[in-house]
């Protein structure tokens, strides 16, 4: 079993007339990349703010491998937060520097390290440029380096790919498996679910202050799969439809298409979610007397899907209490 270097335990925080956070808990193993998930406002910036000791819970309590978070233990701690800052009138060399130092790093190892890395990201002749001539990914890039610098045991990102192309973002998550695979354990905050299929080990989501689903990535994606299958046919689809009505929920008509080219042809591919009690066999047997089946498959969902579903659910079941 994973060793969880975090652990938040019912963590409630409330502001003026809001509720941040409520009895949110979440354990983040160590030497994994742990996506925190959810819409504006569900309470993703307050819990890494506590986290990072910037503000306290009302209640609850976190603790960091095995023992209450300290202000010591904020030092093994880099943090990018959403809305970052830089001063716009310093040089980026001096800047990243006194960051660096903040951290307890020495000039000298500072100045050497920073040099690395302002190579690596393609940054090196901007060191000596004034913070404000810098594009938004540029400094972005400097806000990333400055937050890994000091080899901290645990890095949060809120929103990192915010602002940067593909490119860049592609160098971004490249770095961070990178820093993963060397022990590292990564919180990161986003909105982008493509993100957390290639990034994340596991994941909460967090909507209107609650944590409404924890766990592994791969083994969500299955549990959520379970009843779902595409079925890809040719022919007319109407009686087909009338019959799934009765048998499956139908959640999304495409255009079929060959996977290998993206052409479209003639079939037309659903998504559907059995209902209790039906198998494959069923529908496969009832589809078979109506239209010519194409394919039929297991469906594992996206993230997206996770995300939208789980969501949607739960503000019904909030609606419903209220």
């Amino acid at each position: 079993m994973d060793k969880n270097l975090l652990q938040v335990k019912n963590v409630s925080k409330a502001f003026t007339n809001h509720l941040a956070l409520d009895d949110v808990s979440l354990n983040v193993p160590e030497g994994k990349v742990y996506g925190l998930l959810g819409p504006n406002g569900a309470g993703k910036t307050t819990l890494l703010r506590i986290i990072n000791h910037i503000t306290a819970p009302d209640s609850g309590e976190v603790l960091f491998d095995g023992h209450a978070l300290t202000g010591a233990d904020v030092d093994h701690i880099g943090y990018l937060p959403e809305e970052r800052g830089l001063y716009k009138k310093m040089k980026v060399g001096e800047q990243a520097i006194f960051f660096a130092r903040l951290k307890g790093l020495s000039r000298a190892d500072a100045t050497r390290q920073l040099k690395q890395w302002f190579d690596h990201f393609g940054i090196a002749d901007w060191w000596n440029r004034k913070v404000e001539e810098l594009s938004k990914g540029m400094a972005q890039k400097v806000q990333f380096i400055v937050t890994v610098l000091h080899h901290p045991r645990l890095l949060i990102f809120d929103e990192p790919f915010s602002g940067f192309d593909p490119i860049n973002a592609n160098l971004l998550k490249s770095e961070m498996l990178k820093l993963r695979d060397e022990g590292t354990t990564i919180i990161f905050s986003t909105h982008n679910m493509s993100s957390v299929e290639t990034l994340c080990d596991n994941i909460t989501l967090i909507n209107k202050s609650r944590n409404i689903l924890s766990g592994n990535v791969a083994d969500l994606r299955r549990e959520f799969g379970q009843g779902r299958y595409t079925l890809a046919f040719n022919g007319d689809g109407t009686e087909l439809k009338e019959m799934l009505d009765k048998m499956a929920r139908v959640e999304t008509v495409a255009p079929g298409t060959d996977p290998s080219t993206g052409i479209s042809l003639p079939s037309t591919t659903l998504a559907l979610k059995l209902n209790e009690g039906v198998t494959p066999r069923d529908v496969i047997a009832a589809a078979n007397e109506r239209v010519e089946i194409a394919s039929f498959n297991p469906l594992v969902p996206s993230m997206d899907n996770i995300f939208i579903e789980t969501v949607e659910r739960n503000n019904r079941q909030r609606k419903n209490e209220e």
